[in-house]
């Protein structure tokens, strides 16, 4: 029969396995049956809820977008974190092969090229400084703290914490310089003291003559501020952080570190500008050396105090924010800022301090590699009188916007150097100086060497000469008629009227007489180097010669007829040593007219000063003597003179040679002289000077003034001369 009708049974795989064990199998299949009805009726549920295919197909987008960023972050991680790897290497490397390289932190104190020359005044008193001085090794120690806290809430207040590069530095140096419309590494460049430090050893390259074309491009090359450059800084930063500890960079920082002035280092910077050593400065002295780090030429105070006044309450207000001063204390350096010591707000002797330099051996002073200190003969006392005699007679008797140039040197008998000031600008170095540089025309400066050949040849200052027309046949040239200043002639007069007026036929007569041979060696013994005029114009002073050699040449005549070498340098000392390496070079030398004729012209002289053209020059409480000089043209006025106790010379001019207008050299020239010894001599009580008063008897059988006779030397003239009336 059919089974039809009969309920089938399910179809159930075979038992394999044991009844004991059948139990247990059964019991654990139904739970998960029932969780997995339980679990499959929510998709159900839900997916009869479900949105539309469109939807479905942008869950898959997100999901492919989220899929390819989460790659595109794996793999930049992966190469991010290999090349971090690699950079650190390298960055390790780099610092580790500087570290193994560099030397022991002493060594590295004083880095400069060249050494410093510091002079002294007669009294030894430091009046200049020259070179690249360095004022001695200072460390963080060892300097006043107000100096220390100064430098690091100015340069880097994060000196102590960080690893030689600050980051956060950095990053606010960057926003500032975009912020102010510069590029990012344009401006400020958030450096630690620790990578300008690295900037001042030039990244260990020293400095070698063979490989660089000057010190000046090395020092370029050293400052430059590329990108490639600030990662080399950044790498010898933390090389020195590394190899040094944080007071041993702060001490390489304050000994290299330029302050201006020509000072390298705190000690220096500190002795130029305070006259005391870094360890003593008050909390605005350390202000203001620590504001000059910033730009040591424009705010060094010996060029702008008040600007480096300014910039220095600026670091007080540093110093304060950050804890080194108090309140009060801060108030008070605000309200005392740091001063110049005397010496360097006199800046006294310029041009004598540049003249000593240029005229001492090269190896010890324009290029020396050592810390030099020479002795001169400058007397500040002497210097600040013709300074301000110079100021005054501009101030008050040359009219406004003038361009007229002058100068003046003052020195003793022996030709040591006591004042000089080489141009209207006294307070300058490393200028021009017209007092030993520029060749000018002496004018009737230069007759007294005309009458000292003939005192010396047996003449007499009250012998006669004609002052009458006189016409020379020069070869070459042609015939040349001197004139007399007043465009008169004057007769018969003394060889003392002659030059007490500054008459030129007289003069022109005399030296012909003599011989111009002869009135040439005398100039020349007398210290007058340049080259000296051949025609009779020698006479009324055509050749061109400096101020200097002028002064020196009366100084000769003031001694009693020896020449003089001026001279400003005493004695060269190294800055460690006792014992000098040179002294004294110049000084009197040989004598080249005896002394009566000396004494005779001084004579001569003293009426120049008292009773001719060099009337404004003469002092009330002494005896002077002097002589103006006028060049042709009126391009030159002169007035160099003496008293018993000091020389000085005075030079007038246009730098181009323009003429001056209504001015010789007995109207200013004679009165700067002046004021110039009238205050040289305040406190100096009046000596008689060493003359042969009245003069010696005439030798043609003459006096001044007395007969009319026109024998002698007169007819004597005549005859030499072939001179004829016109």
């Amino acid at each position: 029969m059919s089974d039809s009708g009969r309920k089938r049974p399910p179809l159930v795989a075979d038992r394999r396995y044991p009844a004991s064990s059948r139990t247990k199998p059964k019991a654990a299949k139904a739970k998960p049956a029932k969780a997995k009805t339980a679990k499959t009726a929510k998709p159900k549920r839900s997916a009869a809820k479900r949105k539309p295919a469109a939807k479905s197909g942008g869950n898959m987008v997100t999901r492919f977008f989220k899929r390819l960023i989460g790659l595109i972050l794996r793999i930049v991680w992966g190469f991010s974190w290999r090349v971090g790897t690699v950079t650190a290497l390298i960055i390790a490397l780099s610092v580790g092969y500087i570290y193994s390289t560099l030397p022991a932190a002493d060594t590295l104190l004083d880095g400069r090229a060249n050494g410093s020359v510091t002079m002294t005044d007669r009294n030894g008193e430091v009046f200049a400084w020259r070179g690249d001085q360095f004022g001695g090794v200072v460390t963080a120690s060892s300097v006043s703290p107000h100096l220390k806290n100064a430098v690091v809430a100015t340069e880097d207040k994060r000196f102590y914490s960080h690893f030689g590069i600050s980051p956060r530095g950095v990053a606010s140096a960057i926003r500032i310089n975009l912020r102010e419309g510069r590029g990012p590494l344009s401006g400020h460049g958030g450096s630690t003291i620790t990578q300008q430090t690295a900037k001042l050893l030039c990244l260990g390259v020293e400095y070698d003559a063979d490989e660089w074309e000057s010190e000046a491009a090395y020092e370029a090359d050293c400052r430059q501020g590329s990108l490639w450059r600030k990662i080399k800084e950044a790498i010898f930063a933390m090389a020195m952080e590394a190899k040094y500890s944080k007071d041993e960079i702060l001490s390489i920082y304050l000994n290299r570190a330029y302050m201006g002035g020509g000072a390298y280092g705190a000690e220096a910077a500190s002795q130029r500008f305070f006259g005391k050593p870094a360890a003593a400065v008050t909390p605005a002295e350390g202000a203001m050396l620590a504001g000059l780090l910033t730009a040591p030429t424009s705010l060094a105070p010996t060029n702008n105090l008040e600007r480096s006044q300014n910039r220095a309450a600026v670091v007080v207000g540093l110093m304060r924010d950050q804890g080194y001063l108090s309140v009060s204390a801060a108030q008070d350096a605000l309200d005392h800022p740091a001063e110049l010591s005397s010496a360097a707000e006199a800046r006294a002797g310029g041009y004598f301090a540049d003249w000593v330099m240029s005229s001492g051996p090269e190896y010890f002073t324009r290029n020396t590699r050592s810390d030099v200190v020479i002795r001169t003969t400058l007397d500040q006392r002497i210097q600040k009188a013709a300074e301000d005699a110079m100021t005054y007679i501009f101030t008050e008797k040359v009219k406004e916007g003038s361009k007229a140039q002058a100068a003046i040197v003052v020195m003793s008998a022996d030709g040591a150097v006591r004042g000089m000031v080489g141009g209207r600008e006294t307070k300058v170095a490393g200028v021009f100086n017209r007092a030993t540089t520029a060749k000018r025309q002496s004018g009737s400066a230069f007759k007294p060497f005309v009458y000292a050949t003939a005192l010396e040849l047996g003449w007499s200052s009250n012998d006669t000469v004609m002052d009458e027309p006189l016409t020379i046949d020069i070869p070459g040239s042609g015939p040349w008629t001197p004139q007399n200043y007043d465009r008169k002639f004057h007769g018969e007069v003394t060889l003392t009227e002659a030059l007490r007026s500054s008459l030129n036929i007289p003069a022109v007569k005399v030296a012909r007489a003599v011989g111009l041979d002869n009135v040439r060696r005398v100039a020349e013994g007398f210290g007058i180097k340049s080259d000296l005029a051949q025609g009779p114009a020698l006479a009324l002073g055509a050749s061109e010669t400096t101020l200097l050699e002028m002064t020196g040449a009366y100084a000769g005549i003031l001694n009693g007829g020896s020449s003089v070498v001026p001279y400003g340098l005493v004695e060269l000392r190294m800055q460690d040593d006792a014992d000098p390496l040179m002294t004294a070079t110049g000084g009197i030398r040989e004598r080249v007219i005896g002394e009566d004729a000396a004494r005779e012209l001084t004579w001569m002289m003293y009426n120049v000063a008292t009773r001719g053209s060099g009337r404004r020059a003469n002092l009330d409480d002494r005896e002077v003597a002097g002589k103006t000089g006028t060049s042709s043209s009126a391009k030159d006025a002169w007035f160099i003179g003496f008293s018993a106790d000091y020389v000085a010379g005075v030079w007038m001019g246009y730098d181009d040679n323009t003429p001056l207008t209504g001015v010789t050299g007995s109207g200013l020239p004679a009165e700067i002289w002046h004021e110039t010894m009238t205050r040289v001599h305040e406190g100096i009580d009046p000596k008689p000077l060493p003359m042969l008063r009245d003069g010696a008897p005439a030798r043609n059988g003459r006096t001044s003034g007395g007969g009319d006779t026109r024998n002698g030397i007169n007819q004597l003239l005549r005859d030499l001369l072939g001179t004829r009336d016109r």
